[in-house]
């Protein structure tokens, strides 16, 4: 609006059968005041910042012809041809500025998901005994923050909760590791979901199938909002952890806040999970012989005991009774998918697990999964254009398969989208258009992905912890043909 208000603003300046028509000082004012009520109703965002600097331009030169009768110096500005060319070039160029940031960078919406359900979801915080080896502090506990999202019916609030909570934390902590200023996502304080905060649970059904969400390193519990939406509004109940110190910032209750650690930090303790080496890496004095994956696939085991107590009494008055703990499934994408899959290795209560795009933790390679499992990727070419080092792509790809192979008959997936980069497996496309132009984003249409994610996601934990029969599952499909799709029975090549 304030956009349209500007190019109208220039178009009156610049024509002089409009300039001369008296409306100028109207439409200048009105348009001054369009800014005020963007800025103070919706918030300022940095998108519009030239939107603002055009308006104030505007302004000014509206003074200045205003001083004209009285002023010998505005006059002879106004007369200047240089001074009046150079300012129509100054408009222009920020006029196409700012028309062109708020698409770029836009403030994004979640199309309605297709399943019959409407969204509800809740925040909680969590805080068990064990020792937070990630700290200095002798003395701190592990602790994490929830959010749990599940079915609604018949709900007509307006409210709908925010995409993330405090987005200039998470801007500030993505932007540490990323060539990205500092403001970068300060606009998804904007952006909302359709989730509505502490709506009812439907009463369709007595209880809902439950899926815990964790994602990559520098991540946060909302980054997979189209999954975890999609999978809600087909009657599950999604569980999404911020892991503390692998999250890209998670705040608390209570003010404080723990900032995400940088690769340099983190990945010694990781690629112990995934290769181990002698002499172990050390963190503030103990050694992680077996890596960090053990250590955050417990925040699962703790996330299961916690959903167990939530069950028996909510304090919300909201999820009592209404979780099925016999029906436990998890997934992730890159770290996350790391530590669900260690998670499945250690805990018995998980039935299904689907692993998005990472490599696969030692112990989990040596012995495979107790669990059904899918993986969801890309071939290898795509990680090349992406610019992935080449041992990457190997240990990726290699120790996937590893672990499929492993897989009992009718219980392993491997599903393989070309087209896609490693972030296409989250809401990144949404975050701006040009994703495939600036090499942020795959070649693959952005719904088109998501869509496939989605559908192949559904199926595995339709079929493996619903019981319902997923046709999707039984071979090649016509409605995604380019998807390499392999199960136990069907051949795959793993650099295709």
């Amino acid at each position: 609006m304030l956009i349209m208000a500007n190019l109208l603003t220039f178009v009156v300046f610049v024509v002089p059968r409009l300039h001369a028509s008296g409306w100028t000082s109207s439409i200048v004012l009105v348009t001054f005041a369009v800014a005020g009520f963007q800025i103070l109703v919706e918030g300022p965002r940095w998108q519009m910042v030239p939107a603002y600097v055009l308006t104030g331009l505007l302004l000014l030169v509206w003074g200045v012809e205003r001083l004209v009768k009285s002023n010998r110096i505005a006059k002879d500005l106004l007369s200047n041809r240089l001074v009046v060319g150079g300012t129509i070039i100054l408009c222009l160029l920020d006029l196409l500025l700012a028309a062109s940031l708020p698409i770029v960078f836009p403030v994004f919406h979640f199309p309605r998901p297709s399943g019959p359900y409407q969204i509800g979801t809740l925040t909680y915080h969590w805080v068990e005994s064990r020792h937070e080896i990630f700290s200095t502090d002798p003395n701190a506990h592990r602790e994490l923050m929830v959010q749990v999202w599940y079915p609604v019916k018949g709900n007509v609030s307006s409210v709908r909760a925010p995409y993330v909570q405090d987005a200039s934390a998470l801007s500030a902590s993505v932007t540490r590791v990323a060539p990205l200023p500092w403001f970068a996502f300060n606009h998804f304080q904007y952006v909302t979901t359709n989730a509505i905060p502490s709506a009812r649970v439907a009463t369709d059904t007595s209880t809902y199938p439950v899926l815990v969400f964790l994602t990559g390193i520098f991540g946060f519990r909302q980054s997979n909002t189209f999954q975890i939406e999609n999978f809600v509004s087909h009657g599950y109940i999604v569980v999404g952890i911020d892991q503390p110190y692998t999250a890209a910032a998670v705040d608390f209750p209570d003010g404080h806040q723990i900032i995400g650690w940088t690769h340099a930090q983190m990945d010694p303790f990781t690629n112990q999970s995934l290769n181990p080496v002698e002499p172990a890496p050390m963190l503030n004095g103990i050694a992680l012989k077996n890596g960090n994956m053990p250590y955050l696939a417990q925040d699962v085991s703790f996330t299961l005991d916690q959903l167990s107590a939530l069950n028996k009494a909510d304090p919300n008055g909201i999820l009592t009774g209404r979780l099925d703990l016999k029906r436990v499934g998890t997934f992730g994408i890159s770290l996350g998918a790391m530590v669900a899959a260690e998670a499945c290795h250690i805990d018995s209560r998980l039935k299904a697990c689907l692993m998005v795009d990472a490599a696969m933790p030692f112990d989990v390679v040596q012995v495979g999964l107790r669990q059904p499992g899918m993986w969801l990727t890309r071939p290898a070419n795509d990680m090349r254009l992406e610019h992935w080092k080449e041992s990457d792509i190997t240990q990726t790809l290699n120790t996937m398969q590893a672990v499929f192979n492993k897989e009992p008959a009718g219980e392993g997936y491997y599903v393989s989208v070309p087209g896609m980069f490693h972030v296409n497996f989250t809401d990144a496309p949404y975050f701006t258009p040009l994703g495939p132009l600036f090499g942020f984003t795959g070649p693959i249409n952005a719904q088109r992905g998501f869509d496939i994610v989605n559908a192949y996601s559904l199926a595995f934990f339709e079929q493996h912890l619903q019981d319902h029969t997923a046709p999707l599952l039984d071979g090649p499909s016509k409605y995604y043909p380019e998807v390499i799709f392999s199960s136990k029975s069907i051949s795959y090549h793993p650099f295709r």
